[in-house]
């Protein structure tokens, strides 16, 4: 809720990012928004979400019927490790 449409790797504030180009900070995201921010995104079974001591969320989620590990970031930021 309250999160624009989104497609793979986009930021609502930034460019299209590449695959680790996560950006470490202050993030404002509770959990339940960061799983739906990759829901929203395409991501199906997001597991394991935790915030880590940089700032970003980092969990696994399945895409495209691979488990892939995610990382977002304080912009929204969409990675793939």
């Amino acid at each position: 809720p309250g999160f624009p449409p989104a497609r793979h790797h986009r930021s609502p504030k930034a460019p299209a990012a590449q695959n680790g180009d996560v950006t470490p900070g202050a993030n404002s995201f509770t959990e339940a928004q960061a799983r739906s921010w990759l829901e929203e995104s395409g991501y199906t079974d997001v597991s394991g979400l935790a915030q880590s001591e940089d700032g970003i969320w980092r969990g696994h989620a399945r895409r495209n019927g691979a488990t892939v590990a995610v990382a977002v970031d304080y912009k929204g930021t969409i990675s793939t490790e």
